[in-house]
């Protein structure tokens, strides 16, 4: 069955590379929602993920010639819509502070919290993860979300895999505390 699905939607991307007008509405369907998703949860703007995710397809139409399926378009796409909710972000002049090894001694290890007791509904985590500045939730959202390691975070981003693992840790404890205080800011 998920071979057939594959074959599909390979059969669906020829046709596009074709210039079939139904295969591109067709391509966009089965995968807008998904790639609306990934870029809200970076850009944390619905108009700006909205923008993203024309964009991203207007650039996926555009370079389906480039498209060798060395990955599934979706992974492809999903790259495409990552990078450009990152540039969002960056025009939005998101802060990332650089560290120096110096910093690192001050940032302790992730202490034991007991999030074994914090029971929140799907919706708090969510609006608890709107609530974060833009870096923390960048990094938070590809690391948790997305399924991206620290290395791709920090190739993604521009930044030293430190600081993603200390925006990852930092974006987490705050996390935590907005969500033991009812999602107040």
């Amino acid at each position: 069955m998920e071979l057939t699905a594959t074959i599909v939607q390979d059969e669906l991307v020829e046709r596009c590379k074709r210039g079939d007008p139904t295969s591109f509405e067709a391509l966009y369907q089965r995968y807008a929602k998904a790639m609306y998703n990934t870029s809200l949860r970076i850009v944390n703007n619905t108009g700006d993920a909205e923008d993203v995710l024309q964009e991203a397809f207007l650039d996926a139409f555009r370079s389906l010639n480039d498209f060798h399926y060395r990955s599934t378009f979706g992974a492809w796409l999903k790259r495409i819509v990552v990078n450009k909710s990152i540039n969002v972000l960056r025009k939005r002049k998101m802060h990332l502070s650089e560290l120096d090894e110096n910093g690192m001694e001050e940032i302790p290890e992730e202490k034991g919290v007991d999030e074994a007791d914090i029971q929140f509904k799907v919706a708090e985590v969510k609006k608890c993860i709107q609530q974060l500045p833009d870096g923390y939730r960048a990094v938070l959202s590809l690391y948790l979300l997305e399924g991206y390691d620290h290395e791709e975070i920090s190739g993604i981003l521009g930044i030293t895999h430190n600081t993603v693992r200390t925006q990852y840790i930092r974006a987490k404890q705050k996390l935590v505390n907005l969500l033991k205080q009812g999602g107040l800011s």
